[in-house]
């Protein structure tokens, strides 16, 4: 199975909490396996600044499930914590992306793999060096070192490690 890696986020009605609930929701689930866990992160907000800082992770999966059907059992768990979407980059109260698929390149309307924005988001890619190697390739991008070296760790704080947070 290949591995998959997702970013969790929430900055609304107690967002580690919320964040623990969706890894407890994703362990539930019949068809994934939660493999391993970021630390939990505090990072500033994207877009409209009028709203509080995130708490983000970044946790590796194992799925029977194909890309689509991952991206709906993960809509699902943000619909039962309470997730609207009002806004794009509004405050949410969890935030479920897929980052990485395997080797895949997804380009579709509503699904993006590699993830568009991993790139450029120190909240994605400090977490996702706690979980692989700096060598690793993501698709269409380069190596992770490379990455790193071009992604400021400023606005991003680590709040805990690894083993409490999943």
């Amino acid at each position: 199975m290949p591995a998959i890696f997702i970013g969790l986020g929430s900055n609304l009605d107690n967002p580690v909490a919320q964040l623990q609930q969706a890894l407890e929701a994703l362990r539930a689930h019949p068809h994934i396996e939660l493999k391993q866990v970021s630390a939990f992160y505090q990072s500033l907000p994207m877009g409209p600044a009028d709203q509080a800082d995130y708490i983000n992770a970044v946790a590796e999966l194992e799925s029977t499930l194909e890309p689509r059907a991952l991206l709906a059992a993960l809509h699902a768990i943000e619909h039962a914590q309470g997730r609207v979407r009002k806004q794009r980059w509004g405050a949410r109260t969890l935030d479920l992306d897929i980052l990485l698929y395997g080797r895949q390149v997804i380009n579709e309307p509503d699904l993006i793999v590699p993830h568009c924005g991993i790139a450029e988001r120190n909240f994605v890619l400090y977490p996702l060096q706690e979980l692989v190697d700096a060598d690793f390739n993501i698709p269409t991008h380069g190596q992770l070192r490379e990455l790193l070296a071009v992604c400021s760790a400023d606005g991003i704080r680590q709040l805990q490690d690894k083993e409490t947070s999943g």
